[in-house]
This record gives C-alpha cells, structure tokens and sequence, in this order.
C-alpha cells in the first residue's frame, strides 16, 4: 500500500474508475465527470489538480481531489457550485488506506489543507480528521451553509403537489392559466444529445434573467453536455409565443434529482415562469424518473422551503500541517515532481 498524487486524470491507473462508479450513486458531485469537467473549466492558471490516491499493486483504495491553490495552501477540488464533497474510498482496508493517506498528506509541502463542504456525520472525513490530528495536523472545523432537500418515500407527484402550501399550489394553477388565456405557450424538456441544441435558448434567457451575465457558462455548458452524455441531464426551458421565457437546469444522477440552475424572463414575471416550470419538472423526475430524493443543493432561501421538506448543513474544516516535510516527501508523488518544478521555474 503506498500513497502517489497524480496531477494528469491519464496517470490514474485504469481501476481508479471502479472507486468513481461506486461512489456515483451517493452524489454526483463524486462523478469522475463533475471533476473532470471543473478541471477543463474552471481551474484558475495558478490552480494545479492533484489527486491524492492510496494504492495497493493496481488497486485504488483512497482519492482524495485536491487543487494546490498556492505552494503552501491546497484545496478541495471544488468550486462555488459544489454542494457537497468526499475521500472516495474503498470499503475493504479502509483504516489501513485512512492512514495511509493521512501520513502521506503529512508529507506533502503543503502548511494549509482545506477541505469543504462536507456532511457533518461523514464517517470518512471524520476518521481523516482523527488520523491527519495523530500525524501532526490541527484541523478546525465550521459552518458552510445550509441545504434542502425533499425524501420522495414512494410518494406520486400528486401526493407530493398536495403536501405543499396552498399558497403554492393556488399562485401556480392561477398563473397559469392566465398564461394560457393570454400567451400560447409551451415546454420542452431536453435530453442526451438534445441538450446540445437548447444550450443557445438556455444562455438568451440568462442573459435577460434577474441574474445578468452568467460568469460560469463553460463549466455549465460543459456540465450539461458531458452529463447528457450519460443521461444525467434534464434542461427544461418554457416557451412563451415560440420565445424562450424561462429555463431550469436539473441533473439526476442514480435516482438523485439536483436543481442545479434557475433562470427567467423578466418581461414574463406576472406569470410566475420559474415556479411553473419548477412544477413540470418536479412532475417529471417524481412520475417518470422515479427518484428517491431531490436537491436544492446551496442556499438557505426561502423559497426552497415551499418545495422541499428537509434541512442539513454543509461543513468545512481547514487543517494545518505543524510538521516540517521530510526530504524524501518525493517518494509519495513523483508523478507530481515534475509539474512541482516548472511551476517554481
């Protein structure tokens, strides 16, 4: 068993994707996908991935993502739209590869790990936490933010429609059919390689949306399309007299539907678009995709309550290596080294 960082997704040995597709089913922030995808989008030039892995002959046993933000600070592989992050771990030799990462990261010339946004109540972080503390780390954990989410529990999407606010439910019908009175209107969902051809729509209704510019529209577009790719994506845009109005951005992932982006019109905000379209879509993953559990992933507001049921919070912990690196730190990460000296160069 050895500890190796790896700063090209080639270096990876070919097992690596059987950790990634055992983990898919918890998240899809645990993709190979999503990291992939915020590596060839949203990585700063002074940013540099590093994958943090504990290996045994062929096997992948750990693989911490991890960015070195700075020579000193390293990071989650993460970014603003990341709602929830983990070591990906094998279940068998699972203490055995704990500390063995742990001791490993201990090594590494870095004084700052950081890591978020995290389940509290994750076992593997928190047993990362214990063991980075006995080789030398102080590690100081704090609030994120607050997450909503909705137990489907079998429910059809009717059972769940009458369990909210009637409030909800009543702005909804009357919006609508006020719409239809006086708009002819439509909604299209689109799939797989039909994502491709609503990506021009999606992006002219967030460019007139109470969000301005997206700053982001690579890691998004190449979200949505990579993820269409295995059937993740649901992109949702309501028409309004053939124009687009309003669109939503969900990704379900192994019976998991995520409300990943929200945008509107403003010249049709009488009609109340983004909560019609909210509505279709809800029907949707309940009825035919069957999930188990939507997401509202980041964010306290009070809208998300009207839809969803529950409440968890998001945590991060930033550690601090007190111990100096050994000089033969290079064993662990040689595939690293190389990279590691062009950057001081």
């Amino acid at each position: 068993m050895e500890f190796v960082c790896y700063s090209e997704w080639e270096q990876l040995p070919a097992d690596a994707n059987t950790l990634f597709n055992k983990s898919e089913p918890d998240s899809m922030f645990f993709t190979r996908p999503w990291f992939e995808n915020l590596v060839n989008t949203a990585l700063k030039d002074e940013q540099v991935m590093v994958l943090a892995c504990v290996i045994e002959k062929d096997e992948v046993l750990a693989i911490l993502p991890l960015m070195k933000c700075t020579n000193e600070h390293w990071c989650s592989l993460k970014h603003r739209y990341s709602s929830l992050y983990t070591l990906l771990l094998e279940k068998k030799k699972r203490q055995e590869s704990i500390a063995c990462l742990a001791q490993g990261l201990s090594q590494l010339p870095l004084q700052f790990l950081d890591l978020e946004p995290f389940d509290e109540k994750n076992p593997d972080i928190n047993d990362l936490q214990t063991m980075l503390e006995s080789y030398g780390f102080t590690c100081h954990r704090s609030y994120r933010f607050y997450n909503w989410f909705h137990r489907v529990d079998g429910q059809s999407f009717a059972e769940y429609m009458a369990a909210r606010p009637s409030k909800v439910q009543n702005t909804i019908a009357r919006k609508q059919r006020k719409l239809a009175r006086e708009h002819s209107y439509d909604i299209r969902l689109f799939k797989g390689q039909d994502v491709n051809n609503a990506i021009a729509d999606y992006n002219a209704i967030y460019q007139v949306s109470w969000k301005a510019n997206e700053l982001f529209r690579d890691i998004l577009e190449g979200l949505a399309v990579s993820f269409s790719q295995q059937n993740w994506t649901r992109l949702a845009i309501l028409y309004i007299e053939g124009q687009p109005a309003a669109a939503q951005l969900w990704f379900v992932v192994h019976g998991k539907a995520n409300i990943f982006r929200l945008a509107y019109d403003e010249a049709w905000k009488q009609y109340s678009p983004g909560s019609i379209l909210t509505k279709y879509l809800m029907e949707y993953v309940i009825d035919t995709d069957k999930v188990e559990e939507i997401d509202f992933l980041t964010g306290n507001d009070a809208y998300k309550r009207d839809w969803m049921s529950e409440r968890r919070e998001r945590w991060g912990m930033v550690c601090r290596n007190n111990r100096k690196p050994e000089k033969r730190y290079s064993q662990f990460f040689k595939p690293l080294m190389s990279l590691l000296k062009r950057l001081k160069s």
